[in-house]
């Protein structure tokens, strides 16, 4: 089938509801285009090919015809930075594992009945191997699910923890940093406006002086910086963050982010002396990502260092004029925590595990069991002697979501209701703790619209495949 009748056929499936010419879209029918787009969400999401590439295209074009876009949050981060908007609110960054469709419909349900608009879809490099979901998929699930629940405007989506491995850097370096270049690229034509660049695994804690040892990350955090904005769209600048320590490591300190933004300054100059730099820097205050579990499946408590977590966002705002500092690996934490995150002034947080824990607590016991069973024929290896059951299970689990992703997709109507309402409750909970409530005005304040028209052959083209995932985080 040639491009032409493949678009006649998904245009039929989509009820005669939207229209294509010269490399626009024009909606005929808006409530028949938001009842039926899941159709393209699924084709992206499950077919392979030329389908499932134009689906993709088609879902952007539509999305632009309807004043929804990919958008960077860089503007409203410098103008927090600046003073122009309190730092009252920490925007939460959501990963979104498995059904990314019906959860993001589920945000953008929360978000419109707040009227709240600081908010990120992102997904990180590890996700996307052990989920089956680049950059191109996931993009379409959000933008659809925007459609779906009627959301209009800037859709901030968020390529997180660009990471380099450590491991194959020491075996080989250049392609592993290619590997970073091409996701980048792609990510971006994707619509992935928004980049956390991640090169905190190369710090190097042997050195003496803390420069010595954020050296290599600062040169590569700013030799990727310069590469996004050769990547980025014209009117566009890309929100671009780096990274001070590894997720799980020790605490962060200002020695640390002081040696990390000069030595990144002094490295950007030299990549590309009028480079725009950060908007934000990731720190480390005492959480892991996923959690620990403990052997009879819960998980363990951690104190997470607030009077840190303040100090480096103020140091970030006032002295570098970034957003703030970021908190990752806290979906976990007790609800009690996360109004503190507001109090400590943190301009974002990373939410991904628990989203997936509300998952599988709600699959169908026949379905949990299957893709358990295939855990322990796949990936046996990462048992553990000292491991319990629970323990393997919950660390390994993340690992099922590509295998049996035909299966969550299609799995009975009701039961993905449930798992899509509990989600809804979260967010909302979330979003309030977050005081994110009404933060519309601030992105309609510093967010302009840009048309991004995205090319065919980028949809049309084979995209990568992360083949190892497991050293690199969430």
């Amino acid at each position: 089938m040639n491009e032409k009748h493949i678009v006649e056929d998904l245009l039929a499936q989509l009820d005669d509801s939207l229209e294509i010419h010269d490399g626009s879209a024009k909606v005929k029918d808006q409530a028949k285009l938001r009842e039926t787009i899941q159709i393209l969400a699924e084709v992206s999401a499950l077919e392979s090919g030329p389908r499932q590439g134009m689906a993709r295209y088609l879902t952007r074009l539509a999305a632009l015809a309807l004043g929804i876009y990919p958008a960077s949050i860089h503007e409203l981060y410098m103008a927090r930075g600046e003073g122009e908007i309190p730092p009252t609110f920490t925007v939460p960054a959501i990963n979104l594992r498995s059904l990314p469709f019906d959860a993001a419909r589920a945000v953008f349900r929360v978000a419109n009945s707040l009227q709240a608009g600081a908010f990120i879809f992102e997904i990180a490099r590890s996700e996307m191997g052990y989920t089956n979901q680049r950059p191109s998929e996931y993009a379409t699930s959000i933008l659809a699910a925007a459609i779906a629940e009627g959301y209009k405007g800037p859709v901030f989506i968020q390529g997180d923890h660009f990471q380099v491995s450590s491991k194959r850097f020491a075996s080989d370096p250049d392609a592993e940093l290619q590997a970073v270049r091409d996701l980048t690229s792609e990510a971006i034509k994707a619509g992935f406006f928004n980049i956390d660049v991640d090169t905190s695994t190369l710090v190097d804690l042997s050195q003496k002086t803390i420069s010595e040892q954020q050296a290599l990350n600062c040169q590569l955090s700013a030799m990727y910086t310069a590469l996004i904005r050769s990547l980025e769209p014209d009117q566009v600048t890309i929100s671009v963050g780096g990274e001070i320590g590894e997720v799980g490591g020790h605490n962060s300190t200002e020695q640390e982010l002081r040696a990390y933004m000069e030595g990144y300054g002094k490295a950007l100059l030299q990549e590309n002396p009028d480079a725009i730099g950060l908007s934000k820097i990731s720190v480390q205050t005492g959480t892991s990502h996923g959690g620990v579990v403990l052997p009879d499946g819960s998980i363990k408590k951690v104190s997470v260092d607030f009077n840190t977590l303040l100090g480096l966002s103020r140091i970030a705002r006032k002295d570098f004029g970034l957003a703030g500092a970021v908190q990752h690996g806290a979906s976990t934490l007790p609800e009690s925590a996360f109004h503190k995150f507001v109090e400590s002034e943190a301009c974002e947080v990373h939410l991904a595990t628990n989203f997936q824990n509300m998952l599988f607590d709600r699959l169908s016991d026949d379905l949990c069991q299957e893709m358990y069973a295939y855990l322990d024929q796949k990936h046996a290896d990462e048992r553990k002697p000292d491991m319990t059951d629970d323990q393997f299970y919950y660390k390994s689990r993340k690992r099922s979501l590509g295998p049996f992703k035909v299966q969550l997709w299609r799995m009975d109507k009701s039961k993905k209701e449930e798992i899509a309402q509990a989600w809804e409750d979260q967010f909302r909970l979330l979003f309030e703790l977050l005081a994110i409530q009404d933060t519309r005005q601030y992105v309609e304040q510093t967010i302009k619209p840009v048309d991004i028209k995205p090319e065919l052959k980028d949809y049309l083209a084979d995209s990568a495949i992360e083949k190892e995932v497991r050293d690199l985080a969430d």
